[in-house]
Formats: structure tokens, sequence, C-alpha cells
């Protein structure tokens, strides 16, 4: 049998050689530095030296690193495009309307289990705070620090400019007035107030005006008195504002912003990721326009040998550059050496929609947007809408659920904590058992239902579920109106006694046992 023989191993540079013997351990680190490099390039992706790839600068950087210094730029760029720009509005407009609507309403949902209580006595309780709570978010007097907004509204501004900013922040006063029991005020504030006071460099624990501990947890906040941009032109000054108060806990600043990145400070706009194609989008419909409205002047030119102009008979002469009107049918009788050219741009440009199409496709994706709900225009088939608004749906909830936690459970926890304090509701071992205060804090921010293109198949198709044990009356009624089947029931039924005592509406009669019994023997 022959034998094989194996390769000999690739031969080391001689330098290798010497090193190792004078140093082993340094050799060893040449060896695996050699091993890195003979590694390297396995990804495509990675190479440096493909016609792609080459010229392609990257750099390495924390979140905070590679966002913060664009910040500011993106923000004014996000917003000027919300305020020209039919796309950009539309967009943002979109994922407020849908997600937010007319506001999250409290819905409490007390943890049983720890409380002890059964589910009659969660109900009397859930109701009494919902109902005091609704006295508080409805006024705004009571909740909105410029007395503008209720708290529905305030959460449909702070949404809108978290996505067109980047990120809000909310401070949470104490306002005693007359005009509310309660003195807990919400008090939005724009994120070009947030920066490090007297203009500090940004650090590791001090990065666009939040400074943080260790662990990246926000401790205070460097919020400007006034906006940098406003009227007044003063100097800036600033105000360092604690994140929680230091003998109470209680939390003072909201901050919604999304997080993408572990170490992130600050948001960016949500349009931040196509700025650059909206605007060229923009421009390039404009061009559009332009040229469609020039084409829509038509423009007739007389070409005559000698340049004298348009020989309209020997006695009257029309001087170069007359304006000669055309008229209905009219018949123009050209001179010897005369002709006629027309200017003819070629619009409208036929591959302007389908170019527009194509690049809003690609925007939509980035936003998570359909195309179809992007521009508002439903061609498609029944399953193929339905499933664009699915789609669309599962980002709506997403970011409905991001308002929710990071904005109205933080704000509604505020004001619990002074209820309890006042004594309007009752929560025994609120302040001193973290475990109670959490399972007093349980809730369910409930929004407007998403809309349905055939209702009737909505309907049946929930019937088909509740029918195969799939699903229950309290999902169904939530997903169809965003409202709970206890209160949608209890509606329902005072209705039906208010029609049967106005003899609109016939009471069923019960069935009697023994007639029944009777009527089953004879069917026997």
């Amino acid at each position: 049998m022959r034998e094989i023989k194996q390769p000999d191993a690739p031969k080391k540079p001689l330098l290798d050689r010497i090193i190792e013997t004078v140093s082993p351990e340094r050799g060893m680190r040449r060896m695996r530095a050699r091993t890195v490099l003979a590694l390297a390039g396995q990804w495509n992706g990675a190479r440096k030296d493909r016609r792609g790839t080459k010229n392609w600068s990257t750099l390495t950087g924390s979140a905070d690193a590679d966002m913060l210094f664009d910040l500011p730029a993106l923000r004014e760029r996000s917003r000027d495009l919300c305020r020209n720009n039919p796309l950009a509005l539309g967009a943002v407009n979109t994922v407020t309307t849908s997600a937010v609507g007319t506001g999250l309403s409290l819905n409490c949902q007390p943890e049983l289990s720890i409380l002890g209580w059964s589910e009659d006595q969660a109900a009397v309780w859930a109701q009494h705070v919902e109902s005091e709570f609704r006295a508080w978010a409805g006024n705004p007097r009571a909740c909105d620090a410029s007395k503008t907004q209720d708290f529905y509204g305030l959460q449909a501004l702070a949404f809108r400019s978290a996505m067109e900013s980047g990120d809000i922040f909310a401070l949470l006063p104490m306002v005693s007035e007359k005009t509310s029991v309660y003195g807990t005020r919400v008090h939005l504030i724009e994120a070009d107030r947030v920066e490090n006071s007297k203009n500090l460099k940004d650090t590791d624990t001090l990065a666009g005006g939040v400074e943080m501990d260790r662990y990246g947890a926000p401790l205070a906040y460097h919020i400007m008195r006034t906006h940098p941009g406003g009227l007044s032109g003063k100097a800036k000054e600033w105000d360092v504002i604690p994140a929680f108060g230091s003998k109470s806990g209680r939390r003072n600043v909201v901050h919604l912003f999304d997080r993408r990145r572990p170490g992130q400070s600050r948001g960016f706009p949500y349009l931040a990721p196509v700025i650059e194609h909206l605007k060229q989008l923009s421009q390039y419909t404009e061009a559009e326009i332009a040229a469609a409205v020039v084409a829509g002047m038509f423009t007739v030119f007389v070409k005559t040998e000698g340049g004298q102009g348009l020989d309209i008979g020997a006695d009257n002469l029309a001087a170069p550059g007359s304006d000669i009107k055309m008229g209905n049918g009219a018949i123009v009788d050209l001179a010897g050496g005369e002709d006629i050219s027309t200017a003819n741009p070629g619009r409208p440009n036929t591959a302007f929609d389908p170019f527009i199409q194509a690049i809003l496709r690609q925007v939509g994706v980035a936003l998570e947007i359909p195309f179809e709900l992007l521009i508002k225009h439903f061609t498609a088939s029944y399953s193929a809408a339905r499933a664009a608004l699915l789609e669309a749906w599962r980002f709506f909830k997403i970011k409905r659920a991001w308002l929710a936690g990071q904005f109205c459970q933080p704000i509604y926890e505020a004001w619990f904590e002074e209820a309890v304090a006042l004594g309007r509701i009752d929560a025994p071992g609120f302040f001193d058992d973290p475990y109670l205060r959490a399972a007093y804090l349980g809730t369910e921010w409930i929004g407007d239902a998403p809309g349905q293109i055939d209702p009737l198949k909505e309907i049946n198709a929930a019937k088909a579920r509740i029918d195969a044990d799939l699903s229950n009356h309290s999902i169904e009624t939530m997903a169809l109106h965003g409202l709970s089947w206890d209160q949608t029931h209890r509606g329902l039924a005072k209705e039906r006694q208010i029609q049967i005592a106005d003899g609109t509406l016939k009471p069923v009669e019960p069935v009697n046992d023994a007639i029944a019994a009777g009527d089953e023997s004879e069917n026997e």
C-alpha cells in the first residue's frame, strides 16, 4: 500500500524563528497575529480590497459617539421635512393617528394573587381609581402645566414631538391650585432644551444633557430655561433637575425616546434614515412640476431667414419680438422663408410615477409602513390590503406599547403616589412593600381599535374564534373597538332595560321547565 505523504508545514520567516529562539512568548504572539490576519477577509462585507467596498469608510463608536454630533442637524432637517414635505408629514401623521389616535385610556389591572382580593373587590377598587384618574386626566387645568391640553392631547403631542425630534422630556412638578385636588402636573420640554450645562464636553457619564451613573441609569437632566432658538435671545441658563427625588424616590422627569443601542442617552428622529431620500424626492417632484407648467404653456416660435419676424401683411409688418395671439380654428398664412417651431419639453414624464413608487417602497420599508398605507392608496385585492394593514398594525402596536410604558405609565404612577398620599385611594402598604406597590400599579392602556376593510367578515371571524374556544368576548371586543367587554356589556344591558321599559323591546320569556319536559315526552 502506497504511503500518502503529508504536506510540509509552511516555513516560518527567518525573523520569526530568531524571535522564537530569543523569546518564545513574543514568537507566540506574532504567530497568533499572523493567524488572525490570515483569517481576516472571510466575510466579503468586511473586505477592503474589493471594488464595491474599498472606499467604504466606517468608524467604531459608542451609541452616543455615533449620534450626538449629528443630532441637531437631524432634528432640524426632520422638522423641515414635516413642514414642507407631504410624504414626511404623512408618514408621521399616519403613525401618530394609528398608534395614539384619541389617546390611551387607563384600565386598572391589580394583581389579585398578591393583594388577596376577590374579583368583585378588584372591580370596585379599579372603578374608583379609574374615575379619579379620568377626573384629573380629562381636565387641562389639572394635568397640564400650561393648562392647554388634557392628558390624552399631551400623549399625542409627546408622541409626535418624539417622532420629529427624536425624544421629548416631561417634567412632573407639583403645582397647588384650586382647580384640582391634585398637584401633579405634566410640563413637556422640547428636545433642544436639554444639553450639557455651560457647554461641557460629552463624557461617558454626561452626554446630551443627561447625567448617568456607571450603569447608564439617568441621575439628572440639564435643561435650559428657554429654547435656544427662542424669541427672547437671552443667554443660556440651565437648571439641573434630578431624575428622581432624593428622599421620596418620586420620578421628576420622564424621558420618551426609542432606545436602539446599549448606552444610548438620546433618541434620533423617526425620519433620520430616509431624510436624504425624501429631500431628493421633493426636489425631483418640484422639477417635474415646473417642467409640466412649462409644457402647459404652448409657445410657437417663428423662424425667418432674415430675422425680420412674422410677416402678417405688406402694410402692417410685425416687429421682431411681437406677441401674435392664436385664435380658435385660425388660419395664418406664412410668408416666404418663414417656418414654425414649438417648445416641447416632453412633459408629463411617463417614468415619473413608477420611479417615485420604487423609491417610496424603500422608504416604507425603513419606516415600517406598507407602501399602500404610506401613500394612502389601496388598489390591490382585499387579501393584499388586509395583509398590509395587519403588517402596519404590528408596528403601531409596538409604538403604542412604547408610549404606554415610557410615558403614560410613569406619569400615572406619579399621580397614583399623590392620590394614595392624599388618602383618595386606599392602598395599604403601597409605600412600604415594593411587591404590593407593583400589584396596585398594574394597568392596561387601551387605545383606538384598528380599522376594518370588511366589518362583516371580521365579525364572522370573531364569532368563529369564540365558538372554537380560540378566543373570548373580552379579547374580541377589545380588538373590535378598543373597549372592554364588561363596559360594553353593561351598556348594552342598560339599553335593553330602557327599551323594555319603553315598550320598544319585548323581554325574553323564561322557558318553563315543566312545559319543556312535556314537549320532550311528546316528541319521544
